[in-house]
């Protein structure tokens, strides 16, 4: 089958610099009430970033062509070419007259001490976007995926997504930390899935107050990644499929894994394969950013990713992908 999947979540580029030393040697402790400091840093980065565009580029690296939604700013030309040479529909995205587009810049030191700061820019006029304009463009949705982005654009876009009767993928993620339970759990009741860590699940249970039978009546299927022990898929307190992760050849940063294990199983629900199959998918995808800097900057050909797949999942497994990646 083919699915058109909306893809909401924040787009934005990460500036990574790095500080040859330990930011603790410059801080004076009578003094700290009165902090001016600037370190000078001999590296930077800028990575392309964001859950929504992650999620998006991921799944464009496996055939698809997801329709990604979201706001971003005037410098933003670049990086949606990069998009769009990867197969991402970028023309459902918003664009602010006088913002930019959001940036996450940090500093690390050689402890591994980080200063960072946030700045939402465009992404605050998410909440302007509506889905009726994206359906009425490509004739219709079969899924949209709300990822973290402004609380206020989740909210809308969940709402929207349940009027319309469209099925709907909720992935709260980091934003729970900044929601209170009455919010959360509007982004969670009537979701097709819910994507969480074991972490944001006892997080929902806090804030929410929904035990794991609770939450299982509210939603069709959750999918709870496990970090290095992989990810188990749960249906009506049944455990589907628990699915473990291929050994990566080196472990060089986990940013973006979480996004990428999204786009894996999302990619293999899109092409018809059960619950354990697009698990595996996923971890296999999630390997592949674990072992690069950067959240799409991996590479691999097709036949490599089935081959690799094959060496851990097994034949009858690989065989059931195959189509859809090796023509």
């Amino acid at each position: 089958m083919s699915l058109n999947i909306a893809i909401t979540g924040s787009i934005a580029t990460d500036h990574l610099m790095r500080f040859p030393g330990k930011f603790t040697d410059s801080l004076v402790a009578d003094k700290l009430d009165h902090v001016s400091l600037s370190f000078l840093v001999d590296d930077l980065q800028i990575r392309r970033g964001g859950v929504g565009a992650n999620v998006a580029f991921s799944m464009g690296k496996l055939g698809l062509r997801p329709i990604l939604v979201g706001a971003v700013g005037k410098d933003f030309a670049e990086y949606r070419s990069w998009l769009e040479r990867h197969n991402v529909d970028c023309e459902s995205i918003h664009y602010s007259h006088d913002k930019h587009t959001a940036r996450f810049v940090c500093t690390t030191d050689d402890a591994a001490n980080q200063i960072a700061s946030f700045y939402p820019g465009a992404m605050s006029e998410s909440n302007l976007i509506e889905l009726g304009p994206v359906i009425k463009r490509v004739g219709k949705i079969d899924f949209v995926f709300i990822g973290p982005s402004d609380p206020l654009a989740m909210l809308k876009h969940t709402e929207e997504a349940k009027q319309r009767k469209i099925d709907f993928i909720a992935d709260p993620s980091q934003q729970m930390a900044r929601m209170d339970g009455k919010e959360i759990a509007q982004l969670i009741e009537g979701a097709t899935y819910l994507f969480m860590n074991e972490y944001e699940s006892s997080l929902i249970e806090k804030k929410v107050g929904w035990n794991t039978d609770e939450l299982m009546k509210r939603v069709g299927t959750v999918v709870t990644t496990l970090g290095a022990k992989g990810a188990r898929v749960q249906s009506k307190n049944e455990v589907i499929a628990t699915v473990a992760c291929p050994p990566e050849t080196e472990r060089i940063d986990p940013t973006g894994v979480g996004d990428s294990f999204r786009a894996g199983y999302l990619a293999a629900y899109s092409w018809g394969l059960k619950p354990e199959r697009c698990a595996q998918v996923g971890s296999m995808l999630a390997t592949y950013v674990i072992e690069t800097v950067g959240t799409q900057e991996y590479f691999f050909s097709n036949e490599e990713f089935v081959k690799r797949f094959e060496n851990f999942y097994g034949k009858d497994p690989a065989a059931e992908i195959k189509p859809f990646l090796v023509k």
